[in-house]
């Protein structure tokens, strides 16, 4: 871990409990008068805390110093995808963060299945633990719309991943917004909707999945 989150990062005092004090008080062995770094996650600030007491299921943290430290992706990208399902997300969604995608919109497609639901609360644990881990300063923002239509409404210079002669290649550094299909991809509907000049795809035959085609297409954007 390049740091833990503690969501009162930042004040003089905080406690650990729970999860966190298992993981730095017993897994960690962390220990009384040792320094920890923290963030929030809403500002670029890490904090340094002094453990000052450990209790048998808590200990007691008091603030040492802290600095700006920004670390993040210098490219910016927003992937708007079509909803799939949520266990596909949230494998993939770590894989995103750690590549430094922006935001991620889901959009309520077609083909997506409406019964679907994302659990926001559950991908933002994943996003913590995953920039915990890599040391990103943030999380990926996340949003979702109920239509392809209202989307591009909002956004209409996205670029548009799908079958096409165009490749992602030859204009990755334009795209600052992308639309991703779900399972079976886009509509006949949906595509009389797009620019053709905004539609580009990959330099392959096969048939990706969402999940695939999500962490190749940020992968060949931002890194």
């Amino acid at each position: 871990m390049q740091f833990s989150f503690h969501e009162k990062a930042g004040e003089e005092n905080i406690e650990i409990i729970d999860d966190l004090y298992k993981y730095l008080i017993k897994a960690r062995r962390h220990k009384v008068d040792e320094t920890i770094p923290f963030r929030n996650l809403l500002d670029n600030i890490i904090y340094f805390y002094k453990i000052i007491s450990i209790d048998r299921k808590k200990a007691f943290l008091t603030l040492e110093s802290s600095e700006e430290k920004i670390v993040e992706n210098s490219n910016k990208l927003h992937l708007a995808w079509c909803v799939v399902d949520p266990k596909t997300i949230e494998k993939s969604i770590a894989s995103l963060n750690e590549l430094g995608l922006d935001k991620i919109t889901f959009i309520y497609c077609e083909y997506s299945q409406k019964n679907f639901k994302i659990n926001f609360d559950k991908l933002n644990k994943i996003l913590i633990n995953s920039s915990s881990q890599c040391g990103r300063s943030s999380i990926i923002k996340l949003e979702e719309k109920s239509s392809l239509d209202e989307f591009l409404n909002e956004n209409p210079e996205s670029y548009i991943l799908d079958f096409s002669k165009k490749s992602i290649d030859e204009v990755s550094g334009n795209i600052e917004t992308i639309i991703l299909g779900c399972e079976g991809g886009f509509s006949n509907f949906e595509r009389d909707k797009f620019n053709r000049e905004k539609v580009v795809g990959f330099k392959s035959n096969l048939i990706l999945k969402s999940e695939t085609a999500a962490i190749s297409a940020v992968s060949k954007i931002l890194i």
